[in-house]
């Protein structure tokens, strides 16, 4: 633990509104930490059903955390952000002190406070009061309209051999107030009782919280929160209501279909790997979901996600078998699974999920375009659901092969990128871009490569995944660039008539005076702004499109090209294209690929390139890798290209050997 907390003495009564904390570490020790400083407490350990475990708690401030666990912390409070904000409520984030910049990650999400490690329980509970006044005083919380109006709880006395249940807890249970306690022990099976006995002998001086959870014929799943007071030794408790029990023939039917949530199909693969059998998996997580949710409301959004899940499910059935399982793990993210494939027919299921997932959707009487990004995985002896499903949630991160068992993951790339920086191991190769009427290479596009002391090269997907995780992708945008630009500054004579590629960010765009810091920064180097072209994917520009085109019009103005990257993954991008001054159209690799499949896909890729020539650009194709793809680009009307049928990306003496030949 990164704290001992010790539980402060308070002589306040507790205040009439619980706070609920999510701890996948330290539960009983937070939860005891936030009761000690007078507060009621609804503790969890799982993020499961978050959102709607907070509103029926009642309780106006989240804690949640995050201290060892910061990628389930960040995704908890993505899920319980809009929560959050909807019912004016406060999130307060626990994290180690090395994890401090993450927090804009966290605060992104939603959260509106947070506090570092070291901390005390008198800091915490201080922390709660300042959130609890950010609602009072900015939210104008006066309760959730979904929380509890008669509070469900009991409580002890060891001496008196009394139990008192509070009056919505005895209607729930049809018992009186002072039910007797076997009364209430009969109530629950065998295992349940043992359950309860084994919490109740946890509660002492030292450990003055703790919780644990049960079934209740006819009410459901409960979780019971109990607090020791070591004044008076009695026992209070807090009965959280997960739910009404379930429909037994929904359950069957569920089961029978294959659909399942998160937490099943984890349990369904864990039992498969126990099992020594090799499992597949396909993770799939949609692109432009949030844009359409946001643009058409969250009915159309879930209609969406229903229709997605039919069309998923009914393609991974056809191709993996009626044995293999679908289940919506959260947002707009989707697993396929299926055990005793091999890899080809793995990766032939993934190919046919990602062509049927391109084809529009019908919800609410629009038509909406999804993008979507698709990773598989197989399992490997020693695999546990949690280990298979890392890696394929970095391959999916990074669009890059998944990492394997044992290699390290984001968090640690990302904390290694600290030092990185600072030991110049980040640095930048040029890959050639071809002028294909005449084989010349008239240009290159700098991309970033990090070399690692222990893994060895990284590429540029994988390296800004690590620093967006880490909160330095502000700091690694900037150092690529100088790079960039102060290694083309020296090009020998012979490279003096290449155009320079230099890519921006999102953040990049969006940060105040980016203009004036680029030119800036371009003027240092020495390398002449009439050489040089900025490279913006859709994604930057898509926040605000005016404030975007005035910028990039800035650029054009000082002497800079501008071209449009990726172009081909955002949403709505024939819409917006012919509002932007721009120089050149780089078409994303998937469809310069996709031109040598079928007849469809080189219609696609025809009409983009003919669409870009009539608005006066010239188009790149990248990622070409093949004679075929080549010519039927040129066939198409496209000037240059990129890719590894020239060149991957190579050092300055490489780059003027390459030039020479």
């Amino acid at each position: 633990m990164d704290d001992d907390f010790t539980v402060i003495e308070t002589n306040a009564a507790a205040p009439e509104t619980p706070v609920f904390v999510l701890s996948f570490r330290q539960r009983d020790e937070v939860a005891a930490a936030a009761a000690g400083g007078g507060w009621r407490v609804v503790a969890a350990r799982r993020s499961e059903g978050v959102e709607r475990r907070f509103l029926a708690s009642g309780a106006a401030v989240a804690v949640i955390d995050a201290r060892g666990a910061m990628t389930d912390g960040l995704e908890a409070a993505k899920l319980l952000g809009p929560t959050v904000e909807a019912h004016g409520s406060a999130m307060l984030i626990l994290v180690s002190q090395s994890d401090t910049v993450h927090m804009r990650h966290f605060h992104e999400a939603g959260a509106t406070h947070f506090l570092a490690s070291p901390m005390s329980s008198a800091a915490m509970a201080h922390a709660i009061r300042f959130a609890f006044r950010h609602v009072e005083r900015l939210a104008g919380w006066t309760g959730q309209a979904s929380g509890p109006t008669d509070p469900l709880g009991w409580r002890y006395d060891p001496e008196m051999r009394s139990l008192q249940l509070t009056p919505g807890l005895a209607s729930l249970l049809d018992l009186a107030e002072a039910p007797g306690l076997r009364a209430v022990m009969r109530r629950l099976d065998r295992a349940d009782r043992s359950l309860a006995r084994t919490a109740l002998k946890r509660l002492g001086d030292a450990n003055t919280s703790t919780a644990f959870a049960h079934d209740l014929a006819g009410v459901g799943r409960l979780v019971q929160h109990l607090q020791f007071d070591p004044r008076t030794s009695r026992v209070h408790a807090l009965v959280e209501a997960l739910g009404i029990a379930p429909d037994a023939s929904a359950a069957v039917r569920d089961a029978l279909t294959g659909a399942r949530d998160g937490p099943s199909a984890r349990r369904w693969l864990d039992r498969q790997l126990g099992e020594d059998k090799t499992v597949g998996v396909v993770l799939i997580g949609l692109t432009r979901f949030d844009t359409v949710n946001t643009a058409y409301g969250r009915a159309t959004g879930d209609e969406l996600l229903r229709s997605v899940s039919k069309r998923v499910a009914e393609l991974a059935r056809e191709s993996l078998g009626k044995s293999a399982i679908v289940a919506r793990i959260g947002g707009s993210e989707f697993l396929v699974a299926s055990e005793g494939i091999d890899a080809a027919r793995l990766g032939r299921a993934t190919k046919s999920i990602e062509e049927a997932l391109e084809r529009p959707f019908v919800a609410g009487g629009i038509i909406a375009p999804l993008g979507a990004r698709l990773a598989s995985v197989a399992s490997v002896p020693g695999d546990s659901a949690a280990a298979l499903l890392r890696r394929a949630s970095e391959a999916l991160l990074g669009d890059a092969p998944p990492s394997e068992p044992g290699a390290p993951s984001f968090e640690e790339l990302a904390n290694d990128l600290h030092h990185a920086l600072e030991r110049g191991e980040i640095g930048v190769r040029y890959q050639p871009q071809v002028a294909i009427a005449s084989g010349r290479i008239t240009g290159v596009e700098a991309l970033a490569r990090w070399h690692h002391p222990t893994l060895g090269e990284i590429g540029a997907e994988t390296l800004f995944a690590a620093a967006e995780r880490a909160g330095l992708e502000a700091a690694l945008s900037d150092h690529i660039q100088r790079r960039a630009l102060a290694g083309a500054a020296q090009w020998p004579s012979s490279l003096s008539g290449l155009r320079l590629s230099v890519n921006v960010t999102a953040g990049d765009v969006s940060r105040p005076n980016f203009v004036d810091n680029l030119l800036g920064r371009i003027d240092a180097s020495g390398f002449p702004r009439s050489r040089l072209t900025i490279e913006v994917t859709e994604s930057g520009i898509m926040a605000d499109l005016s404030e975007a085109a005035r910028l990039l019009n800035d650029l054009r103005v000082a002497g800079c090209r501008v071209a449009i990257d990726d172009f081909g993954t955002g949403y709505s991008s024939l819409a917006y294209l012919k509002a932007l001054p721009l120089d050149y159209l780089k078409i994303d690799k998937r469809l310069s690929q996709d031109i040598a499949g079928s007849a469809r896909d080189r219609v696609v890729v025809r009409g983009v390139i003919d669409m870009a020539r009539s608005l006066g650009l010239s188009v790149v194709a990248e990622g070409v890798e093949t004679e075929v793809q080549l010519d039927l680009l040129a066939k198409e009307g496209c000037q240059y290209f990129q890719g590894y049928l020239c060149s991957q990306p190579i050092d300055v003496p490489e780059l003027t050997r390459l030039v020479a030949a």
